[in-house]
């Protein structure tokens, strides 16, 4: 099931257009696929917003540009002004329903660690998994249970739920979340301090 989206074609590419465009309220962007000609529109900036906020950033999107026939899109990136905080180009690419695409999910560690409660520090190296998956199957964000991890425990791709629907890309091997022991991020920092120092005496 996808999301409705409205946009407009844009045919003036100019800078004081694109800069109008956006002091009303709208963002440029642009729409492309795989032996798909590139088009030029504008949505609105608090729809679209909205529609990412409700619906998560790997939703499919239905796009009606105008009189043209409603495509299937998903966002592929936008920019952000880090001055305005505010989006300013967005980026939408043309899926097939029915073929399978490479996307990247955000993970979602739920619960309090065990070995958290006992002092240990949870480390967490890896934000986001590569799946395999149809575009209408892909979750919005994966969640892994790590209450029962113990100081010294170790969790990977391996351990994340199962799914009919997608596959995992990542190695099986690397680590999702750990419990390091009271005062291993110092240990480490000492570690790494102690290699820079060997380095540059080596110099």
């Amino acid at each position: 099931m996808s999301v409705q989206l409205k946009a407009k074609k844009r045919e003036d590419l100019t800078h004081s257009n694109t800069k109008a465009l956006r002091e009303s309220g709208f963002i440029p962007g642009v729409v492309y696929g795989k032996a798909k000609d590139t088009k030029n529109i504008a949505v609105e900036s608090i729809t679209l917003l909205k529609t990412v906020r409700d619906e998560g950033k790997n939703a499919v999107i239905s796009l009606d540009i105008e009189e043209d026939k409603p495509v299937n899109v998903m966002l592929h990136e936008y920019q952000v002004d880090p001055i305005r905080d505010a989006v300013t180009h967005v980026d939408f690419y043309i899926v097939d329903l029915s073929e399978e695409m490479e996307v990247s999910v955000v993970l979602n560690l739920q619960g309090e660690a065990k070995g958290a409660k006992e002092g240990g520090v949870l480390q967490q190296p890896l934000f986001e998994v590569q799946i395999l998956a149809k575009p209408s199957d892909i979750p919005e964000e994966i969640t892994l249970d790590i209450s029962s991890l113990e100081i010294g425990n170790v969790l990977t791709i391996a351990d994340l739920p199962v799914s009919d629907t997608y596959k995992y890309l990542d190695d099986p091997d690397t680590t999702i979340a750990t419990i390091l022991p009271p005062g291993g991020n110092e240990v480490e920092e000492e570690a790494e301090e102690e290699t820079e120092t060997e380095a540059e005496t080596q110099e």
